[in-house]
């Protein structure tokens, strides 16, 4: 009888890191694991990256194939800026994706290249949220912590480094930078803000190998270790996505994304022209409010997630963490329409509603912009936290008035790591190993009439809240 060969895909997210021991033949996951982060509360969102450590060797034991694991991979958060000093610590606490005191450098920035030639060149338009504007930042507000970086990480390539020992990338996470593009670091990016490319990571080719676990490390010493990749690239190979095919995600952000054979370079900003974790593109938008905001409100409104109502006139842009679509870093919430007969649960529907407005709003977008037909009939792969709620999935076909399929497969982002760990084993692309695990099976629904009305009615909204949401009304 053949030996079961299994592999490890790790998840450090935001809030927690998520690993999976999955067989390599049939994709079954046979043990998992999960250990929590903290995130600072206040202006900013700030983790320890030493924390994301002992986080990953808890989560990598609690499978109970961390000795005996073939091969692994480390899938991260997007964007985050990590610093380090000359020994590998952390100069301080990572600045992590939904932190927007970076504005006004991504402002900055735009207003210095210009927008169109930023999408140009990096395919997209740098918000608060890339880690150009972040280290931009630093240099401005911290600049002593700026001069001891001997080293700058994002998050994945942090972990994938304390694994291995070896300063890689790979071209997927690379791409949110802000300073990655097809030719690969753009060394008049880094100039204008004064960054080193020394300090960066060698981006590894789709497939490579990383390097393989050293000793000392939570994981067995001498296993391979795959490139690793962003949360959303993970996501894409865990689903074993294909081009033209759309995804929405739903979790502390929301994401609408499609691997698409196009290179993207949208100089509104509103789509990010992401590479893919293979050779392709990942066309994605992403707003900052997604289900934390509507949760938040259902606390509020002392109701539970699904007790929500039909109908009413008011609209709710759950703007709690300021917003990167539309790029509104300075909004906050904003209710407006309220009648004597508006009720919390059409309240809470409103939350609902204006959390996915933006994304479904971006997903033509987001599917001309790797050049697939926005008209097309494939169902909307709906994954994340909230993909089960039942709130959730009935506002995703209300306004998007397409077919909703929902994979049986949980921790995608974790599979997908798995699937990059599996293929350095078989051969096969990681995407391939993922398709042939059947991670996107699930139930379809049935599409029902869009409700203009309400996409009509947040819109309009949204544009004349402009002036009080940080932005002149008439430019939204």
């Amino acid at each position: 009888m053949a030996e079961q060969r299994v592999v490890i895909g790790l998840d450090s997210s935001t809030q927690s890191t998520k690993a999976l021991a999955v067989d390599i033949d049939t994709g079954t996951v046979l043990g998992q694991g999960r250990a929590p982060h903290t995130v600072s509360t206040g202006t900013g969102r700030e983790s320890d990256p030493e924390q994301w450590w002992q986080a990953l060797g808890e989560a990598a034991a609690a499978t109970g194939w961390a000795d005996r694991a073939a091969a692994v991979s480390v899938a991260g958060q997007q964007h985050g800026l990590v610093a380090l000093d000359t020994s590998g610590a952390p100069v301080r606490p990572a600045l992590l994706w939904n932190d927007v005191r970076s504005a006004s450098q991504a402002a900055g920035l735009s207003a210095a290249i210009g927008a169109a030639e930023l999408a140009r060149r990096t395919g997209s338009v740098p918000t608060a949220a890339f880690t150009a504007a972040k280290w931009a930042w630093l240099r401005a507000v911290e600049p002593a912590a700026a001069e001891r970086a001997a080293a700058v990480r994002l998050p994945h390539d942090f972990l994938t480094e304390r694994l291995t020992g070896e300063a890689v990338t790979d071209r997927g996470d690379a791409s949110g930078t802000g300073w990655w593009g097809p030719d690969g670091y753009d060394h008049d990016l880094l100039a204008h803000i004064g960054l080193d490319p020394g300090l960066l990571p060698r981006v590894l080719a789709p497939g490579e190998r990383a390097g393989v676990v050293r000793p000392g490390t939570p994981l067995r010493a001498g296993v391979p270790v795959a490139t690793g990749t962003g949360d959303n690239m993970a996501a894409a190979l865990g689903l074993g996505l294909l081009p033209g095919q759309p995804v929405l995600s739903l979790g502390t952000s929301g994401t609408v994304y499609a691997v698409g054979h196009d290179r993207p370079a949208d100089p509104t900003g509103t789509v990010a022209g992401f590479a893919d974790a293979l050779g392709r593109w990942l066309p994605l938008a992403c707003t900052l409010n997604c289900t934390l905001a509507v949760d938040r409100f259902a606390v509020l409104l002392g109701r539970g997630r699904d007790e929500v109502e039909e109908g009413g006139t008011a609209v709710v842009l759950p703007y709690l963490d300021g917003e990167r679509t539309p790029d509104l870093p300075g909004a906050s919430g904003l209710v407006h329409g309220l009648r004597h007969d508006t009720t919390p649960g059409q309240l809470l529907q409103a939350a609902y509603d204006g959390a996915a407005h933006a994304l479904l709003a971006a997903l033509d977008g987001v599917l001309r912009a790797g050049g697939a037909d926005p008209a097309g009939d494939e169902p909307l792969l709906l994954i994340g936290g909230g993909a089960r709620g039942l709130a959730w999935q009935r506002t995703v076909l209300r306004l998007s008035g397409r077919a909703v399929q929902v994979p049986d497969a949980q921790e995608l982002v974790a599979l997908g790591a798995a699937a990059q760990a599996a293929a350095l084993l078989t051969g096969e692309p990681a995407d391939a190993v993922a398709r042939r695990w059947r991670t996107a099976h699930g139930p379809v629904l049935e599409p029902v009439e869009k409700d203009e009305a309400a996409l009509t009615r947040i819109g309009d909204t949204l544009r004349r809240a402009g002036a009080l949401q940080g932005a002149p009304a008439e430019d939204r």
